[in-house]
């Protein structure tokens, strides 16, 4: 019974350490330090101002670049290497620094890498996707060649 329980809680402990941080999987309350998480939810913009709509430009900071998704809030600062990156929770908050991969996307037009932090950000999706540009030049050619 003894050794069932600890295979249980041993498992339910990797399934813990295993989740992402991703919109489709939000965490819920850190179980295991007690203190809430932050969920990826988007929180309307403030009075005043505009919701951005499929095609517009998006500010870097509002940005979780480790899902590449708007959030439509002030993100978490992350500085890395003179740079200024942003996340949504601590878990991105640690990734930005430790995988290169995620401080670069592809710009659609020139298929050229591009650093997140400089690039020209756009919504693309209906679930508040980006997609990141060299430049507005770049943004603006693919639009024409899509056309």
């Amino acid at each position: 019974m003894i050794k069932q329980f600890n295979t249980i809680a041993m498992v339910a402990i990797a399934a813990i350490v295993l989740v992402s941080c991703t919109n489709e999987a939000p965490k819920e309350a850190g179980a295991i330090s007690g203190t809430p998480a932050q969920k990826h939810v988007q929180v309307p913009a403030p009075a005043g101002t505009s919701t951005p709509k499929k095609g517009d430009q998006v500010p870097n900071n509002l940005v979780c670049m480790v899902n590449d998704a708007y959030m439509g809030k002030q993100q978490l600062e992350v500085p890395f290497e003179g740079k200024l990156y942003y996340g949504c929770c601590e878990m991105c908050k640690e990734r930005i620094p430790n995988d290169a991969k995620i401080r670069m996307a592809v710009d659609p037009h020139t298929l050229k890498k591009v650093d997140k932090a400089t690039a020209y950000i756009v919504l693309i999706g209906d679930q508040d996707e980006v997609a990141y540009f060299e430049s507005k030049d770049n943004y603006d050619a693919f639009l024409k060649a899509s056309q």
